[in-house]
């Protein structure tokens, strides 16, 4: 009795591992939801449109693109973090997310490094400081001139308190000495459409969906955060070359929840690192304005997220900013 007992348990054990080998074998065999935490119309939903597109075609299955914005991306990141790890819902994330939020907040719902998993790191680069082209600035410096001699009566926005968009002029504000004030937005495309508008008239802007508004002048580009300056726009400086030192940058990635099957994860990255070889990948993400496109394995952007989850740790500290 106990024999068979025994056998059974075994059997319906071995049933279950064949099963789950099977359905991660067949994976994606239904729709996947990718959830970007920002607003639609900014840099991350237009590239998570393009690879959710993509991987569709590769994995012969559709991902649907599902945008959760609000507080910083936490409200994505949380619907994520808790879903079900099977990998038929994942995160399409950018930096700040991910790497900022850990330090500005108080009270995370979720553990970033313990609640998701990195697949795959999409792409790196700067962001831009972008004013309307009204503003009697033609470059950083008169920037800095203009706003020391209107303290307190410029506004700047960025795509959420917290976001690498905000620390980055709170960190020109501090080498500068200069008083305005933040106005978050949910996302970068609202934030620059306001700049547009003369209702700020600065902000810190993403690249890739803002480049064509600054080649068609309405807006002008001051600075960009990255390491170098960008190929699309010559002229305009790092905020290190206009002397005010900044080495933060920013990327996106794919997430998964942790527990999410190893098969899965590997399968997601290879088929990433494939579509970003693909000469016609690589032409469609120049024309969004991105050209450094690393391929990642797990591992290697697990340690790119723990870095530089340091980096802008220290300076949040630095600037000494929290969120409830």
């Amino acid at each position: 009795m106990q024999l068979n007992f025994i056998r059974t348990v075994a059997g319906l054990a071995l049933a279950a591992f064949v099963s789950a080998a099977a359905a991660q074998a067949d994976y994606p065999n239904r729709p996947v939801t990718l959830v970007v935490p920002s607003a639609p119309g900014g840099g991350s939903d237009t590239i998570a449109r393009l690879f959710a597109e993509r991987l569709g075609r590769a994995l012969k299955q559709n991902f649907i693109v599902d945008n959760k914005a609000g507080a910083n991306g936490v409200v994505g990141l949380d619907n994520v973090a808790h879903a079900t790890p099977d990998g038929y819902k994942l995160l399409f994330s950018y930096a700040a997310a991910m790497v900022i939020n850990p330090s500005m907040i108080k009270k995370m719902p979720f553990d970033p490094l313990k609640d998701l998993i990195p697949i795959a790191q999409i792409a790196s680069g700067g962001n831009l400081m972008a004013v309307n082209p009204k503003l009697p600035v033609k470059n950083l410096q008169e920037f800095v001139a203009y706003a020391k001699a209107h303290p307190g009566q410029l506004n700047y926005c960025s795509w959420g308190t917290g976001s690498g968009g905000h620390l980055t002029m709170e960190s020109l504000k501090k080498q500068a000495g200069l008083d305005m004030t933040h106005i978050p937005y949910k996302g970068s495309g609202p934030c620059a459409q306001d700049v547009m508008g003369g209702r700020v008239e600065a902000g810190w802007v993403d690249f890739s969906s803002t480049v064509g508004l600054v080649s068609s002048g309405r807006l002008r580009a001051i600075a960009t955060s990255g390491p170098s300056r960008v190929p699309q726009l010559p002229d305009v400086p790092t905020l290190t070359e206009a002397g005010y030192p900044f080495s933060s940058y920013t990327w996106y990635g794919l997430f998964a929840p942790a527990g999410t099957p190893q098969p899965i994860i590997d399968k997601l990255n290879a088929t990433v690192r494939g579509l970003l070889r693909e000469p016609d990948m690589i032409r469609r993400m120049s024309d969004l304005n991105i050209t450094d496109l690393p391929q990642t394995t797990p591992q290697q952007f697990a340690e790119i997220v723990r870095a530089d989850m340091g980096k802008w740790g220290k300076l949040v500290r630095s600037l000494n900013l929290q969120m409830d």
